[in-house]
Protein backbone atom coordinates (compact mmCIF):
# COMPACT_ATOMS: atom_id res chain seq x y z
CA UNK A 1 0.00 0.00 0.00
CA UNK A 2 1.40 3.30 -0.76
CA UNK A 3 0.98 5.94 2.17
CA UNK A 4 -1.37 8.14 -0.36
CA UNK A 5 -3.84 5.45 -0.15
CA UNK A 6 -3.07 4.76 3.85
CA UNK A 7 -3.64 8.79 4.23
CA UNK A 8 -7.48 8.20 2.97
CA UNK A 9 -8.16 5.58 5.74
CA UNK A 10 -9.25 5.64 9.48
CA UNK A 11 -8.51 2.87 11.78
CA UNK A 12 -11.94 1.28 11.15
CA UNK A 13 -11.68 1.32 7.88
CA UNK A 14 -7.54 -0.05 7.86
CA UNK A 15 -8.75 -2.73 9.89
CA UNK A 16 -11.96 -3.64 7.17
CA UNK A 17 -9.15 -3.99 4.60
CA UNK A 18 -6.94 -6.26 6.69
CA UNK A 19 -10.11 -7.98 7.56
CA UNK A 20 -10.67 -8.83 4.14
CA UNK A 21 -7.55 -9.57 3.48
CA UNK A 22 -6.97 -6.47 0.80
CA UNK A 23 -3.71 -5.53 2.82
CA UNK A 24 -1.65 -7.28 4.99
CA UNK A 25 -0.57 -5.72 8.78
CA UNK A 26 3.02 -6.20 7.99
CA UNK A 27 2.32 -3.78 4.91
CA UNK A 28 0.43 -0.91 6.99
CA UNK A 29 3.31 -1.21 10.04
CA UNK A 30 5.94 -0.27 7.52
CA UNK A 31 3.97 2.35 5.31
CA UNK A 32 3.25 4.17 8.85
CA UNK A 33 7.10 3.39 9.95
CA UNK A 34 8.12 4.99 7.00
CA UNK A 35 5.85 8.05 7.30
CA UNK A 36 7.72 8.45 10.78
CA UNK A 37 10.87 8.45 9.50
CA UNK A 38 9.59 10.78 7.14
CA UNK A 39 8.32 13.30 9.48
CA UNK A 40 9.15 12.59 13.12
CA UNK A 41 12.68 14.25 12.71
CA UNK A 42 10.74 17.55 11.94
CA UNK A 43 8.10 17.02 14.29
CA UNK A 44 9.80 15.13 17.67
CA UNK A 45 5.99 13.48 18.00
CA UNK A 46 7.92 9.92 19.05
CA UNK A 47 10.08 9.28 21.54
CA UNK A 48 10.68 5.91 21.73
CA UNK A 49 10.45 3.69 18.92
CA UNK A 50 9.46 -0.14 18.75
CA UNK A 51 9.56 -1.26 15.34
CA UNK A 52 11.21 -4.74 16.12
CA UNK A 53 8.56 -5.45 18.84
CA UNK A 54 6.01 -4.10 16.01
CA UNK A 55 7.93 -6.43 13.36
CA UNK A 56 7.35 -9.62 15.44
CA UNK A 57 4.14 -8.78 16.09
CA UNK A 58 2.77 -8.78 12.69
CA UNK A 59 4.12 -12.08 12.11
CA UNK A 60 1.77 -13.52 14.47
CA UNK A 61 -2.30 -13.82 14.32
CA UNK A 62 -4.38 -10.88 15.05
CA UNK A 63 -7.61 -10.57 16.33
CA UNK A 64 -10.05 -8.23 17.51
CA UNK A 65 -11.54 -5.37 16.01
CA UNK A 66 -8.57 -3.41 14.92
CA UNK A 67 -6.57 -6.45 13.97
CA UNK A 68 -3.69 -5.47 12.39
CA UNK A 69 -4.00 -1.50 12.67
CA UNK A 70 -0.92 0.30 13.16
CA UNK A 71 -0.75 2.31 16.96
CA UNK A 72 1.13 4.18 19.28
CA UNK A 73 0.87 4.77 23.26
CA UNK A 74 1.70 7.54 25.29
CA UNK A 75 5.10 8.12 27.01
CA UNK A 76 3.39 8.62 30.56
CA UNK A 77 1.57 5.82 32.40
CA UNK A 78 0.85 3.74 29.01
CA UNK A 79 2.98 0.80 30.43
CA UNK A 80 4.76 -1.69 27.99
CA UNK A 81 6.14 -4.83 29.74
CA UNK A 82 9.88 -4.22 29.14
CA UNK A 83 10.13 -0.85 27.64
CA UNK A 84 11.01 2.19 28.92
CA UNK A 85 7.96 4.70 30.74
CA UNK A 86 9.98 7.93 30.24
CA UNK A 87 7.15 10.29 31.23
CA UNK A 88 9.05 13.26 29.61
CA UNK A 89 11.40 13.09 32.22
CA UNK A 90 15.27 12.56 32.63
CA UNK A 91 14.50 10.30 35.95
CA UNK A 92 12.30 7.80 34.25
CA UNK A 93 14.61 8.08 30.89
CA UNK A 94 15.33 3.94 31.57
CA UNK A 95 13.00 3.22 33.92
CA UNK A 96 11.74 -0.02 32.09
CA UNK A 97 7.67 -1.17 32.75
CA UNK A 98 7.76 -4.46 34.64
CA UNK A 99 3.59 -5.19 32.95
CA UNK A 100 1.81 -3.77 30.74
CA UNK A 101 -0.92 -1.07 31.48
CA UNK A 102 -4.76 -2.11 31.58
CA UNK A 103 -5.07 -0.21 28.81
CA UNK A 104 -1.84 -1.05 26.58
CA UNK A 105 -3.49 -4.93 27.25
CA UNK A 106 -7.11 -3.69 25.75
CA UNK A 107 -5.23 -2.38 22.92
CA UNK A 108 -2.96 -4.85 22.45
CA UNK A 109 -6.18 -7.29 22.78
CA UNK A 110 -8.18 -5.55 20.09
CA UNK A 111 -4.93 -6.42 17.44
CA UNK A 112 -3.46 -3.43 17.39
CA UNK A 113 0.20 -2.91 16.17
CA UNK A 114 1.92 -0.96 18.88
CA UNK A 115 5.28 0.52 17.38
CA UNK A 116 6.39 3.52 19.81
CA UNK A 117 5.74 5.79 22.31
CA UNK A 118 5.01 9.37 22.10
CA UNK A 119 6.24 12.54 23.45
CA UNK A 120 4.80 14.49 26.53
CA UNK A 121 6.26 16.63 29.15
CA UNK A 122 7.24 16.05 31.99
CA UNK A 123 4.89 13.91 34.19
CA UNK A 124 2.51 15.23 32.02
CA UNK A 125 2.20 19.23 33.90
CA UNK A 126 2.01 21.37 30.74
CA UNK A 127 -0.31 22.29 28.08
CA UNK A 128 2.47 22.21 25.88
CA UNK A 129 5.11 19.38 24.99
CA UNK A 130 8.59 20.55 25.48
CA UNK A 131 10.00 18.34 27.76
CA UNK A 132 14.22 19.23 28.96
CA UNK A 133 14.56 15.58 28.71
CA UNK A 134 14.02 15.77 25.19
CA UNK A 135 17.45 18.04 24.63
CA UNK A 136 16.13 21.17 23.10
CA UNK A 137 13.75 19.36 20.71
CA UNK A 138 10.38 20.10 21.37
CA UNK A 139 7.27 18.34 19.83
CA UNK A 140 6.24 20.72 17.32
CA UNK A 141 2.78 21.42 15.47
CA UNK A 142 2.42 20.20 11.84
CA UNK A 143 -0.06 22.68 10.51
CA UNK A 144 2.58 25.26 11.58
CA UNK A 145 6.34 23.92 13.29
CA UNK A 146 7.11 27.20 15.41
CA UNK A 147 3.47 26.67 17.33
CA UNK A 148 3.00 23.95 19.64
CA UNK A 149 0.47 21.17 19.33
CA UNK A 150 -0.69 21.45 22.52
CA UNK A 151 0.05 19.03 25.75
CA UNK A 152 0.06 16.79 27.59
CA UNK A 153 -0.53 14.37 24.78
CA UNK A 154 1.20 16.61 22.17
CA UNK A 155 3.37 13.97 20.53
CA UNK A 156 0.33 11.40 20.11
CA UNK A 157 -1.62 14.32 17.71
CA UNK A 158 1.32 15.45 16.34
CA UNK A 159 2.13 12.06 14.94
CA UNK A 160 -2.01 11.67 14.10
CA UNK A 161 -2.22 14.78 12.63
CA UNK A 162 0.95 14.00 10.31
CA UNK A 163 -0.44 11.34 9.12
CA UNK A 164 1.76 8.62 10.80
CA UNK A 165 -1.58 6.59 12.05
CA UNK A 166 -5.22 7.37 11.88
CA UNK A 167 -5.64 7.04 16.05
CA UNK A 168 -3.19 7.22 18.83
CA UNK A 169 -3.50 6.89 22.61
CA UNK A 170 -3.59 9.64 25.02
CA UNK A 171 -4.88 11.03 28.13
CA UNK A 172 -6.19 13.68 29.70
CA UNK A 173 -6.12 15.19 33.14
CA UNK A 174 -6.66 18.62 33.05
CA UNK A 175 -7.24 18.83 29.00
CA UNK A 176 -4.75 16.94 28.06
CA UNK A 177 -6.94 15.18 25.25
CA UNK A 178 -8.73 18.03 23.97
CA UNK A 179 -6.26 20.46 24.27
CA UNK A 180 -3.89 18.49 21.43
CA UNK A 181 -6.88 17.58 19.76
CA UNK A 182 -8.09 21.42 19.55
CA UNK A 183 -4.18 22.42 18.28
CA UNK A 184 -4.04 19.85 15.74
CA UNK A 185 -7.28 19.65 13.91
CA UNK A 186 -8.44 16.29 15.67
CA UNK A 187 -10.55 14.39 17.34
CA UNK A 188 -10.76 14.09 21.12
CA UNK A 189 -13.01 12.59 23.36
CA UNK A 190 -12.03 12.71 27.65
CA UNK A 191 -14.68 10.01 28.87
CA UNK A 192 -16.11 10.93 32.58
CA UNK A 193 -14.93 9.34 35.83
CA UNK A 194 -14.35 5.65 35.95
CA UNK A 195 -15.33 4.82 32.50
CA UNK A 196 -12.11 3.72 31.04
CA UNK A 197 -10.12 1.55 33.46
CA UNK A 198 -7.02 2.61 35.17
CA UNK A 199 -4.03 0.82 36.87
CA UNK A 200 -2.55 -1.77 37.37
CA UNK A 201 0.03 0.46 38.71
CA UNK A 202 -2.27 2.90 40.63
CA UNK A 203 -6.12 2.86 41.33
CA UNK A 204 -7.00 5.83 39.77
CA UNK A 205 -4.86 9.24 38.52
CA UNK A 206 -5.82 12.71 40.02
CA UNK A 207 -8.97 11.21 42.18
CA UNK A 208 -10.61 10.00 38.69
CA UNK A 209 -9.89 13.46 37.47
CA UNK A 210 -7.36 12.05 34.56
CA UNK A 211 -8.08 9.08 32.30
CA UNK A 212 -6.83 7.44 29.48
CA UNK A 213 -8.36 7.55 25.92
CA UNK A 214 -7.47 8.09 22.21
CA UNK A 215 -7.09 10.81 19.57
CA UNK A 216 -8.16 10.68 16.38
CA UNK A 217 -9.42 12.20 13.08
CA UNK A 218 -12.76 10.75 12.64
CA UNK A 219 -15.65 10.29 15.57
CA UNK A 220 -16.12 6.57 14.62
CA UNK A 221 -13.03 5.90 16.13
CA UNK A 222 -12.99 7.43 18.75
CA UNK A 223 -16.03 5.41 19.72
CA UNK A 224 -14.95 2.02 18.55
CA UNK A 225 -11.91 2.64 20.61
CA UNK A 226 -13.76 3.90 23.60
CA UNK A 227 -15.64 -0.03 23.10
CA UNK A 228 -12.04 -1.32 22.77
CA UNK A 229 -11.35 0.19 26.50
CA UNK A 230 -14.65 -0.78 28.20
CA UNK A 231 -15.25 -4.13 26.88
CA UNK A 232 -15.58 -5.49 30.56
CA UNK A 233 -14.82 -4.11 34.06
CA UNK A 234 -11.21 -3.74 35.79
CA UNK A 235 -11.76 -6.14 38.40
CA UNK A 236 -8.73 -4.58 40.42
CA UNK A 237 -10.12 -1.15 39.97
CA UNK A 238 -12.03 0.67 42.31
CA UNK A 239 -15.04 1.36 40.20
CA UNK A 240 -17.60 -1.03 38.43
CA UNK A 241 -18.82 1.89 35.78
CA UNK A 242 -21.91 1.45 34.06
CA UNK A 243 -22.00 0.89 30.37
CA UNK A 244 -24.59 1.03 28.02
CA UNK A 245 -26.12 -2.43 26.64
CA UNK A 246 -25.33 -0.82 22.85
CA UNK A 247 -21.46 -0.14 21.66
CA UNK A 248 -20.51 3.01 21.57
CA UNK A 249 -19.97 2.96 17.66
CA UNK A 250 -23.25 2.52 17.04
CA UNK A 251 -24.72 4.31 19.48
CA UNK A 252 -22.19 7.06 17.58
CA UNK A 253 -24.01 6.61 14.55
CA UNK A 254 -27.80 7.22 16.01
CA UNK A 255 -28.85 10.86 15.60
CA UNK A 256 -28.59 12.41 18.66
CA UNK A 257 -32.77 14.01 18.32
CA UNK A 258 -33.05 18.09 18.94
CA UNK A 259 -30.60 19.25 22.03
CA UNK A 260 -30.84 22.05 24.49
CA UNK A 261 -27.73 23.61 24.24
CA UNK A 262 -25.56 26.20 26.18
CA UNK A 263 -22.74 28.25 25.11
CA UNK A 264 -20.29 30.65 26.39
CA UNK A 265 -16.76 31.95 25.02
CA UNK A 266 -16.06 34.17 28.73
CA UNK A 267 -12.79 32.96 30.13
CA UNK A 268 -14.25 31.48 33.95
CA UNK A 269 -10.82 33.07 35.16
CA UNK A 270 -11.69 36.40 33.53
CA UNK A 271 -8.10 36.19 31.48
CA UNK A 272 -8.65 37.17 27.40
CA UNK A 273 -10.69 35.03 24.93
CA UNK A 274 -8.88 35.76 21.45
CA UNK A 275 -11.42 36.33 18.46
CA UNK A 276 -10.76 33.76 16.65
CA UNK A 277 -11.89 31.35 19.61
CA UNK A 278 -15.16 33.24 19.95
CA UNK A 279 -15.69 33.30 16.00
CA UNK A 280 -14.86 29.00 16.73
CA UNK A 281 -17.89 28.68 18.93
CA UNK A 282 -19.93 31.22 16.85
CA UNK A 283 -19.41 28.66 14.11
CA UNK A 284 -20.54 25.48 16.10
CA UNK A 285 -23.65 27.67 17.58
CA UNK A 286 -24.66 28.52 13.66
CA UNK A 287 -24.00 25.22 12.77
CA UNK A 288 -26.33 23.69 15.59
CA UNK A 289 -28.74 25.86 15.22
CA UNK A 290 -29.23 24.70 11.53
CA UNK A 291 -29.51 20.83 12.48
CA UNK A 292 -32.58 21.89 14.89
CA UNK A 293 -30.90 21.97 18.11
CA UNK A 294 -31.70 24.67 20.41
CA UNK A 295 -29.16 27.12 21.45
CA UNK A 296 -28.75 29.80 23.53
CA UNK A 297 -25.92 32.10 25.64
CA UNK A 298 -25.71 29.73 29.21
CA UNK A 299 -23.16 28.76 31.51
CA UNK A 300 -22.76 26.68 34.69
CA UNK A 301 -22.74 29.20 38.29
CA UNK A 302 -19.30 28.24 39.37
CA UNK A 303 -16.55 30.70 40.45
CA UNK A 304 -13.89 29.81 37.67
CA UNK A 305 -11.08 31.50 39.03
CA UNK A 306 -11.46 29.27 42.68
CA UNK A 307 -12.00 26.18 40.71
CA UNK A 308 -8.58 26.84 38.83
CA UNK A 309 -7.20 26.91 42.51
CA UNK A 310 -8.44 24.12 44.12
CA UNK A 311 -8.02 22.35 40.64
CA UNK A 312 -4.03 23.47 41.00
CA UNK A 313 -3.72 22.75 44.71
CA UNK A 314 -4.62 18.86 43.63
CA UNK A 315 -2.29 19.08 40.61
CA UNK A 316 0.89 20.54 42.77
CA UNK A 317 -0.38 17.84 45.50
CA UNK A 318 -0.20 15.23 42.69
CA UNK A 319 3.47 16.21 41.31
CA UNK A 320 4.73 16.46 44.86
CA UNK A 321 3.66 12.61 45.31
CA UNK A 322 4.58 11.36 41.91
CA UNK A 323 8.13 12.95 42.12
CA UNK A 324 8.50 11.31 45.42
CA UNK A 325 7.13 8.13 43.71
CA UNK A 326 9.47 7.71 41.21
CA UNK A 327 12.61 8.94 43.16
CA UNK A 328 11.64 6.07 45.29
CA UNK A 329 11.44 3.63 42.42
CA UNK A 330 14.60 4.91 40.84
CA UNK A 331 16.96 6.19 43.05
CA UNK A 332 16.60 9.49 40.96
CA UNK A 333 17.99 12.82 42.39
CA UNK A 334 15.69 15.65 43.19
CA UNK A 335 18.03 17.66 40.12
CA UNK A 336 17.09 15.11 37.58
CA UNK A 337 13.15 16.65 37.76
CA UNK A 338 12.68 20.02 35.92
CA UNK A 339 13.19 23.06 37.71
CA UNK A 340 8.87 23.75 37.23
CA UNK A 341 7.78 20.90 38.62
CA UNK A 342 10.03 21.05 41.49
CA UNK A 343 8.53 24.24 42.57
CA UNK A 344 5.02 22.63 41.69
CA UNK A 345 5.75 20.10 43.93
CA UNK A 346 7.47 22.00 46.52
CA UNK A 347 4.74 24.79 46.68
CA UNK A 348 2.60 21.63 47.35
CA UNK A 349 4.80 21.07 50.79
CA UNK A 350 2.81 24.56 52.04
CA UNK A 351 -0.51 22.63 51.79
CA UNK A 352 -1.69 20.92 55.35
CA UNK A 353 -3.72 17.89 55.27
CA UNK A 354 -6.83 19.67 56.35
CA UNK A 355 -6.50 22.16 53.49
CA UNK A 356 -5.93 19.91 51.02
CA UNK A 357 -8.99 17.29 52.01
CA UNK A 358 -11.48 20.66 51.82
CA UNK A 359 -9.64 21.34 48.55
CA UNK A 360 -10.99 17.82 47.31
CA UNK A 361 -14.46 18.36 49.44
CA UNK A 362 -14.82 21.62 46.98
CA UNK A 363 -14.59 19.39 43.63
CA UNK A 364 -18.54 17.96 45.43
CA UNK A 365 -19.42 21.79 44.57
CA UNK A 366 -18.96 22.18 40.99
CA UNK A 367 -20.37 19.04 40.20
CA UNK A 368 -23.07 19.60 41.72
CA UNK A 369 -23.55 23.35 39.87
CA UNK A 370 -22.74 21.48 36.84
CA UNK A 371 -25.51 18.88 37.06
CA UNK A 372 -27.67 21.30 38.22
CA UNK A 373 -26.97 23.32 34.78
CA UNK A 374 -27.11 19.92 32.74
CA UNK A 375 -30.68 19.70 33.94
CA UNK A 376 -32.06 22.57 31.78
CA UNK A 377 -28.92 21.89 28.98
CA UNK A 378 -27.73 19.30 27.56
CA UNK A 379 -24.60 20.28 26.38
CA UNK A 380 -21.82 22.95 27.45
CA UNK A 381 -20.43 24.82 24.38
CA UNK A 382 -17.11 26.59 25.61
CA UNK A 383 -14.12 27.07 23.02
CA UNK A 384 -11.49 24.39 24.02
CA UNK A 385 -8.40 26.90 23.47
CA UNK A 386 -8.99 30.47 24.47
CA UNK A 387 -6.75 31.53 21.64
CA UNK A 388 -4.82 29.92 19.00
CA UNK A 389 -1.67 27.59 19.43
CA UNK A 390 1.09 29.15 21.18
CA UNK A 391 4.33 29.41 20.09
CA UNK A 392 7.41 27.09 20.90
CA UNK A 393 8.93 28.52 24.10
CA UNK A 394 6.22 31.16 24.87
CA UNK A 395 5.14 29.40 27.83
CA UNK A 396 8.97 29.18 29.49
CA UNK A 397 8.80 30.21 32.75
CA UNK A 398 10.17 33.73 33.52
CA UNK A 399 14.18 33.93 33.78
CA UNK A 400 13.25 35.84 37.22
CA UNK A 401 10.76 33.13 38.08
CA UNK A 402 13.51 30.64 37.56
CA UNK A 403 16.12 32.59 39.40
CA UNK A 404 14.43 33.23 42.63
CA UNK A 405 12.90 29.56 42.66
CA UNK A 406 16.43 27.85 42.34
CA UNK A 407 17.25 30.38 45.39
CA UNK A 408 14.29 29.28 47.19
CA UNK A 409 14.86 25.97 46.18
CA UNK A 410 17.51 25.46 47.76
CA UNK A 411 17.00 27.70 51.06
CA UNK A 412 13.87 25.13 50.97
CA UNK A 413 11.24 27.74 51.57
CA UNK A 414 9.27 27.71 48.28
CA UNK A 415 5.85 27.59 50.30
CA UNK A 416 5.57 30.87 51.26
CA UNK A 417 6.88 32.35 47.20
CA UNK A 418 4.06 29.52 46.12
CA UNK A 419 1.85 32.14 48.36
CA UNK A 420 3.27 35.17 46.14
CA UNK A 421 2.00 37.61 43.51
CA UNK A 422 4.69 36.59 41.47
CA UNK A 423 4.51 32.86 41.50
CA UNK A 424 0.14 33.17 41.12
CA UNK A 425 0.97 35.56 37.93
CA UNK A 426 3.15 32.83 36.70
CA UNK A 427 0.47 29.95 36.99
CA UNK A 428 -2.62 31.38 35.64
CA UNK A 429 -0.24 33.11 32.46
CA UNK A 430 0.35 29.30 31.80
CA UNK A 431 -3.68 28.39 32.88
CA UNK A 432 -5.18 31.29 30.24
CA UNK A 433 -4.82 29.68 26.74
CA UNK A 434 -6.28 26.46 28.32
CA UNK A 435 -9.04 28.03 31.13
CA UNK A 436 -12.02 25.94 29.62
CA UNK A 437 -11.10 22.35 30.12
CA UNK A 438 -10.04 21.82 33.78
CA UNK A 439 -13.60 22.06 35.14
CA UNK A 440 -14.73 18.29 33.10
CA UNK A 441 -11.73 16.83 34.64
CA UNK A 442 -13.01 18.04 38.29
CA UNK A 443 -16.28 17.18 38.14
CA UNK A 444 -15.99 13.97 36.01
CA UNK A 445 -18.46 14.79 33.10
CA UNK A 446 -16.79 13.43 29.64
CA UNK A 447 -15.92 16.31 27.42
CA UNK A 448 -15.18 16.33 23.59
CA UNK A 449 -12.91 18.66 21.87
CA UNK A 450 -14.28 18.60 18.03
CA UNK A 451 -11.90 20.15 14.80
CA UNK A 452 -14.95 23.01 13.49
CA UNK A 453 -12.16 25.98 12.91
CA UNK A 454 -9.21 27.21 10.95
CA UNK A 455 -7.63 30.70 11.62
CA UNK A 456 -6.50 33.22 9.13
CA UNK A 457 -3.19 31.80 9.66
CA UNK A 458 -4.52 27.99 8.83
CA UNK A 459 -4.07 27.10 12.64
CA UNK A 460 -6.76 24.38 13.74
CA UNK A 461 -8.52 25.71 17.08
CA UNK A 462 -11.00 23.49 18.11
CA UNK A 463 -14.60 23.62 20.06
CA UNK A 464 -15.15 22.18 23.21
CA UNK A 465 -18.78 19.87 24.04
CA UNK A 466 -19.23 18.86 27.88
CA UNK A 467 -22.02 16.54 28.18
CA UNK A 468 -23.72 15.36 31.87
CA UNK A 469 -23.10 11.99 34.04
CA UNK A 470 -22.75 9.32 31.53
CA UNK A 471 -23.82 11.27 28.42
CA UNK A 472 -20.69 10.12 26.13
CA UNK A 473 -23.49 8.54 24.14
CA UNK A 474 -24.90 11.62 23.11
CA UNK A 475 -21.78 13.45 22.56
CA UNK A 476 -20.46 11.23 20.15
CA UNK A 477 -23.93 10.43 18.83
CA UNK A 478 -24.02 15.36 18.03
CA UNK A 479 -20.06 15.11 17.23
CA UNK A 480 -21.41 12.06 14.09
CA UNK A 481 -23.51 14.77 13.07
CA UNK A 482 -21.16 17.84 12.92
CA UNK A 483 -18.70 15.80 11.08
CA UNK A 484 -21.37 14.55 8.84
CA UNK A 485 -22.59 17.78 8.06
CA UNK A 486 -20.15 19.82 8.04
CA UNK A 487 -16.74 17.48 7.63
CA UNK A 488 -14.07 18.67 8.94
CA UNK A 489 -10.56 19.05 6.51
CA UNK A 490 -9.07 15.86 6.00
CA UNK A 491 -5.80 17.88 3.95
CA UNK A 492 -2.33 16.82 4.69
CA UNK A 493 0.10 19.70 6.60
CA UNK A 494 3.01 20.80 4.55
CA UNK A 495 5.29 20.34 8.00
CA UNK A 496 6.90 23.65 7.20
Amino acid sequence: MEYSEYRRFDAVGLAELVAKREVSAADLLEVAIARAEQVNGKLNAIVRPMYEIARKRVTEELTGPFAGVPFLIKDLAQDYAGVPTGSGSRAMRNHVAAEHSVVVSRWLEAGLVIFGKTSTPELGTKPVTEPEAAAGRPTRNPWNLDHTPGGSSGGTAAAVAAGILPVAGASDGGGSIRIPAACCGLVGLKAGRGVVPCGPRTAEQLYGAATDGVISRTVRDSAAMLDVLTARPDLGGPYLSAHPDTPYAELARRAPGKLRIGYTTTSPIGTPVHPEAVAAVDEAVALLGKLGHDVSPAEPDIDGSQLAQDFLKMWAGEAAATIAEIRRMTGAAITDFELDNRLLAASARGIRAPEYAARHRQWNTYSRALAKFHETYDVLVTPTLARPPVRIGELDTPFLVRAVGEVLLRLGVVAPFAKTKLWMDTIFTNLAPVPFTQLANITGRPAMSLPLHRTKDGLPLGVQFVGGLGSEPTLLALAAQLEAEQAWPQDEPRLE
